[in-house]
């Protein structure tokens, strides 16, 4: 577990310190369980579950799936504005103008195989 709580710092582009203040632990706590020495409590499990409500505990903990949960309702992705249909002017914020001769050839466009969402709290979230 203790590689995997350190995967999860580089991730979230945290220092040992700086988990054992968000989750508001001793930072000899977090040094202890990355060097394996103890094992997290149940305290520092809930807090952490609390701080970073993405992060799948199965995976910490067993192992077991991805890093962050990934739970497949749109409601808890948040929606990504869509150019209006009303104005078609290319100077509306669109970044990629797709020409009609360019979507007629459906063998050399590209298809999406990854979205990852990141989020202003420096988590992100992959969506497969």
């Amino acid at each position: 577990m203790n590689q995997r709580l350190q995967q999860f710092l580089n991730a979230e582009n945290l220092t040992q310190t700086q988990l054992a203040e968000r989750i508001g632990v001793a930072k000899a706590s977090v040094s202890h369980i990355l060097a394996g020495r103890n094992k997290p409590g149940y305290d520092f499990i809930v807090n952490l579950s609390r701080q970073f409500p993405n992060l799948n505990l199965d995976w910490l903990v067993n192992g077991k799936g991805r890093m962050y949960k990934i739970t497949g309702q749109e409601s808890e992705i948040p929606a990504i504005p869509r150019p209006s249909d009303e104005n078609p002017d290319p100077q509306s914020g669109d970044l990629f103008e797709i020409s009609q001769e360019s979507s007629n050839n459906q063998a050399d466009t590209p298809k999406i195989v990854k979205v990852v969402v990141f989020y202003d709290n420096g988590t992100f979230q992959e969506i497969v």
